[in-house]
């Protein structure tokens, strides 16, 4: 078969395309493969912050 990737329309799914399309040439490309992994860290820790931020909200802090 033929691997196939499908991503949603619209800013998000560009978004998600985008990080699909440099995850699969960061296989053969070690400085991308490290951009990538930092851009997903810091995103990950964006989306922690704003969990914070939304429980302490939800719990009237």
């Amino acid at each position: 078969g033929i691997p196939v990737a499908t991503v949603a329309i619209g800013k998000a799914g560009a978004k998600n395309a985008a990080y699909l399309a440099a995850q699969i040439m960061s296989t053969a490309d070690a400085e991308l493969a490290t951009r990538v992994r930092e851009e997903r860290e810091e995103s990950a820790q964006a989306v922690q912050a704003k969990d914070a931020a939304l429980q302490a909200k939800l719990a009237g802090g």
